[in-house]
């Protein structure tokens, strides 16, 4: 099953900063919305070419800002 993110309503692409348990925080930019995967370990591709993974059992909260 495909769950969509909502992030894709903010644009193209986003910058995320997220909290992670324990108090590590990390900010991505240029997060191409549509690369989004959801599930245990959510998956985004980012502008530069990377591809990321994040253990979402390790994530408190997260804020997504518009990029222009």
């Amino acid at each position: 099953m495909n769950l969509k993110s909502s992030v894709n309503e903010k644009g193209k692409t986003v910058t995320q900063y997220i909290l992670f348990t324990g108090g590590n925080e990390k900010t991505y930019q240029g997060i191409i919305t549509d690369s989004i995967q959801q599930s245990q370990f959510t998956r985004f591709d980012t502008e530069s070419g990377r591809r990321i993974y994040i253990n979402t059992a390790n994530v408190d909260c997260f804020e997504v800002f518009e990029e222009e």
